[in-house]
């Protein structure tokens, strides 16, 4: 669905009502929705009556521009989208760039998110101050070698299992999203990449779950591990064999660790 100036989202499972539970998703920078669409639906298979909203960030996917020109109107642009899109409570799930969104989802109206989880989240938004290991390919398949050759996976810098099958799941939900990108929209967000709103303020109490890949060296694992005590209900798993395609590189720990989660979120919410 799409309107003027609206972000794009795609939904799935139970129609919006009172008390269903809702899970608005946000992707990383320059992707869209289909980057976590199949690995977060396979956490829903045995999980009927939540709703899940993924949106599009402005100018990217299939949402416009909306005019943004930083970090901080990307976050007004989603806050807008779920006030239109949820009017009650939800839980919420970024991915790197999207989790940096959602730690400020979160630090905005805490009482409101009933839980977070933040996939290779965005910590550090100055690239060069983030403490991440160096890109190293653990798995490299010789069938795919065969077939795309060894330029191509060499010129992959984020992929550290390299099979066909998370070739093919990489082509299918992260490169698509890439290439729709608005070239203009990320140029003018990537000058003004960090925010200036409050994350992390205080502690937050609801269930919260970090999935970090081990290998990941685009936002690492390090800096994530200073916010552990402002999540005081956190799950924190750094997963080996993984970079920052976690959810492709390890779809079963990433399958159970997010229905862990999602049961924690229910059992949370109905205490409540």
């Amino acid at each position: 669905m799409i309107d003027a100036a609206r972000l794009h989202h795609v939904e799935r499972g139970a129609t919006p009502g009172p008390g269903t539970p809702t899970l608005v998703l946000l992707h990383g920078f320059t992707a869209d929705h289909r980057l976590l669409l199949t690995a977060v639906e396979d956490a829903f298979a045995d999980r009927p009556g939540w709703r899940r909203v993924y949106l599009d960030l402005p100018g990217m996917g299939a949402s416009p521009p909306s005019g943004v020109e930083s970090t901080d109107d990307v976050l007004a642009r989603v806050r807008e989208a779920v006030d239109r899109l949820v009017p009650g409570p939800y839980a919420v799930m970024g991915e790197s760039y999207g989790g940096y969104l959602a730690r400020g989802l979160v630090a905005g109206e805490p009482d409101r998110v009933r839980g977070v989880a933040l996939v290779c989240p965005v910590i550090e938004p100055e690239h060069e101050r983030r403490d991440v290991p160096e890109h190293r390919v653990l798995v490299r398949d010789a069938d795919l070698l065969r077939d795309v050759g060894a330029a191509a996976l060499d010129a992959d810098e984020i992929g550290v299992v390299q099979t066909p099958q998370t070739w093919r799941r990489t082509q299918a939900e992260v490169d698509p999203g890439v290439a729709a990108a608005d070239p203009e929209t990320v140029r003018r967000v990537s000058s003004r990449y960090a925010g200036t709103f409050p994350v992390e303020p205080r502690r937050y109490d609801g269930p919260a779950l970090f999935l970090l890949g081990r290998q990941d060296a685009v936002t690492g694992y390090r800096d994530a591990w200073r916010l552990l005590e402002h999540y005081p209900r956190a799950t924190f798993a750094v997963l080996d064999r993984a970079g920052h395609n976690l959810q492709i590189e390890q779809p079963a720990l990433f399958t159970s660790l997010v229905g862990e989660w999602l049961d924690r979120v229910t059992e949370a919410t109905a205490d409540r």
